[in-house]
């Protein structure tokens, strides 16, 4: 897959729960590999930023799967790794800004101050059926938070989208600048359409 299979805001499968997976099978299997080549792709494209994660949602498909980089310090190591059936059983902490929060799947290279919680645990099941456990803190924290809420049909534009300031755009030097809540975010009808609440 390509960056061009990624869909975003405002069509309305990002708005969608997505469905639990029953059964591991091989169409499982090429849609965990269809996500990371759609990730890497959309990276090659983007000199200041790293693909982080994705969820099945983003290549439009409505199915509980995340994929997560393996090292978010290292753009050369391309490994992911998969999570089936992602959810958070424990949030721990007061809700905090991490990171700004970019997203794929949200154009106009926006990102936003989202308060989540520094310490989360996930239960998930591999690729081998196998349940797992994670306890993840700080960005990972984030970055979870971020695309479990994926699969939930929750971007993080919903949480913020009365918040003046806590959105940004990344200029062309990779920096972040902020944005023009008024003229960009309040009533852009790609990130809030006409049936949005």
């Amino acid at each position: 897959m390509k960056k061009e299979d990624i869909i975003t805001l405002p069509n309305p499968h990002l708005r969608q729960k997505s469905q639990k997976i029953h059964v591991i099978t091989p169409a499982t299997i090429k849609l965990i590999d269809d996500m990371v080549a759609a990730s890497l792709d959309w990276e090659a494209s983007r000199p200041h930023e790293i693909s982080a994660a994705l969820a099945a949602v983003q290549i439009d498909r409505l199915e509980r799967v995340v994929v997560v980089r393996a090292d978010f310090d290292d753009k050369e190591n391309r490994e992911f790794v998969a999570l089936i059936n992602p959810e958070i059983v424990k949030y721990e902490g007061t809700p905090t800004i991490i990171s700004p929060e970019g997203c794929l799947s949200v154009s106009g290279r926006l990102y936003g101050e989202v308060p989540r919680y520094p310490r989360v645990r996930v239960r998930a099941l591999n690729i081998k059926g196998e349940t797992i456990r994670l306890k993840a803190t700080g960005f990972l924290s984030m970055l979870l938070q971020h695309e479990i809420d994926h699969t939930n049909g929750i971007t993080f534009v919903d949480h913020i989208r009365d918040v003046r300031d806590a959105f940004y755009v990344l200029d062309e030097n990779g920096e972040l600048t902020p944005a023009a809540y008024d003229t960009m975010i309040k009533d852009n009808p790609a990130l809030w359409p006409p049936d949005h609440k």
